[in-house]
C-alpha cells in the first residue's frame, strides 16, 4: 500500500515536472498559521552546488514565506558511518556557517544541532517500537548502503528512517521539503504517524511533501549520476567554497559530447543539458532562454559562460563562509539559541507522547 502511494506521487511529480508546473502543486500553503516546516542536513563535508540549488535555496524561500520553520544540522544521522569526533564537531560548525551564508536566517527559522535536543533520540525508540522490520527492509536506501558495507550495515543505518520520522513528527510538522529520492522515507513517516494516531488517538498531522521543482544537478564527470559530496572524482563536484580557478577548471573538464551546438536534451545529451540546468538555476532563467542566448557558442565556449555565472553566484557565499568560520563563538551561540527554541516545541510534544502511551 505504501509503495503504491509512493509510485503515485512520483508519477504525478514527474508528469508535472515535464511541463514545469510541479512547483505550484507542492508549494506549502504558508499563508495558513497551521503550517510548520521541518528539514535537515548532515554535517558531512562541504555543501556542493547541487545541495544549494536543489535544497538550500528552497529553504531560504520557505523561511520567508512561513512563520514556523525548523532546520537541523543532523549530526545523529551522520554517525551511521564512522566519524572522527574532532572532525564531526568542526563539520557541525562549518555546516552552520554554510547555511547562514546561503541565506538561512536564525531569526526567521529555528536552526539547531539535532543531538542537543535529546527528545529526537528518545522519540525514535518509541517510534521504532511501532515500526516493523519488513517495512524498513523495503526501503531501497538500506539495500544500497548496506551492500557497500563490509559488516552488512549497522543497526543505526537500518533504523535511521525511523529517526527521520521522529525528527519530523516531534515538531508536529505539516510540510517537509524533500528531494525525489526521499519520498519513500517520508511515506514511512506518514505510515508511522497513522499507526500512532490509530493506536493512541489523533495526535500527529500527516506531513506533506514539498518537492522542489528545480532540475537535479548532476555530476560534471558522469551526468547520469547526481552531484555528490562523496564522489571520488574531484572534478565531478562544485563545492560552494571552491575558488574561481577551481570552478573554471571543473567546468572546462566537464563531460559533454562530440556535438558543439548548445541544446537541451537530457536523454541524448545529458552532459550539455546538465550545464544548461546549472546555468538556468544560478541565473533564474528558463532552459529555453539559456539555449536561445547561447546560439553561436560551441560547448567549450559555453562551459566558460556557465563557469562565470556560477562564480558570480557563489562569490558572496564563499566570502561569508570564510568570515563566519572564524567566529566560532557566534556559531555556537546560534546553535545554542536554536536548540533552546527547538526544545520549547519538542519537550511538550514528547511529554504528551509519553502520557498517551503510558510512560508518564
Amino acid at each position: 500500500m505504501a509503495l503504491s502511494r509512493t509510485r503515485n506521487v512520483l508519477k504525478i511529480y514527474r508528469r508535472l515536472s515535464a511541463f514545469g508546473s510541479s512547483r505550484s502543486l507542492f508549494t506549502a500553503p504558508c499563508q495558513s498559521t497551521t503550517v510548520r516546516i521541518f528539514s535537515g542536513i548532515q554535517p558531512t563535508g562541504i555543501l556542493h552546488l547541487g545541495n544549494y540549488l536543489g535544497a538550500i535555496e528552497n529553504w531560504v524561500k520557505l523561511q520567508e514565506e512561513c512563520g514556523s520553520v525548523f532546520y537541523s544540522v543532523m549530526d545523529l544521522h551522520s554517525i551511521t558511518v564512522p566519524q572522527d569526533p574532532a572532525t564531526l564537531q568542526e563539520n557541525v560548525l562549518n555546516m552552520t556557517a554554510s547555511l547562514i551564508a546561503c541565506g538561512i536566517n536564525p531569526e526567521r527559522s529555528v536552526l539547531f544541532q539535532q543531538s542537543v535536543v535529546s527528545e529526537h533520540a528518545q522519540f525514535c525508540w518509541i517510534l521504532g517500537c511501532l515500526t516493523s522490520m519488513p517495512r524498513l527492509l523495503h526501503l531501497p536506501q538500506w539495500k544500497v548502503k548496506s551492500a557497500g558495507s563490509k559488516s552488512g550495515g549497522s543497526v543505526g543505518l537500518f533504523t535511521y528512517p525511523v529517526l527521520q520520522a521522529a525528527d519530523i513528527l516531534l515538531y508536529k510538522t505539516t510540510h517537509v521539503p524533500i528531494g525525489e529520492d526521499q519520498i519513500q522515507h517520508l511515506e514511512l513517516t506518514k505510515d508511522i504517524a497513522r499507526i500512532f494516531n490509530n493506536r493512541y488517538g489523533e495526535f500527529f498531522p500527516i506531513p506533506k511533501e514539498i518537492l522542489n521543482s528545480a532540475k537535479k544537478i548532476r555530476s560534471l564527470r558522469d551526468p547520469t549520476s547526481k552531484m555528490s559530496k562523496s564522489d571520488v572524482q574531484p572534478l565531478a563536484t562544485i563545492s560552494i567554497t571552491d575558488s574561481p580557478d577551481d570552478i573554471m577548471l571543473k567546468f572546462r573538464k566537464a563531460v559533454t559530447d562530440f556535438t558543439s551546438e548548445v541544446t537541451f536534451d537530457p536523454e541524448s545529451r545529458p552532459g550539455v543539458s546538465n550545464l544548461i540546468a546549472v546555468h538556468a538555476a544560478v541565473t533564474g532563467q528558463s532552459t529555453e532562454e539559456i539555449v536561445h542566448q547561447s546560439v553561436g557558442l560551441d560547448t567549450a565556449q559555453y562551459k566558460a559562460v556557465v563557469a562565470d555565472a556560477v562564480i558570480q553566484k557563489l562569490a558572496p557565499i564563499r566570502s561569508e563562509i570564510h568570515r563566519l568560520t572564524s567566529e566560532r563563538g557566534y556559531l555556537c551561540s546560534i546553535l545554542t539559541h536554536g536548540a533552546d527554541r527547538a526544545k520549547e516545541m519538542a519537550s511538550p510534544v514528547f511529554h504528551d507522547v509519553k502520557k498517551l502511551i503510558g510512560l508518564s
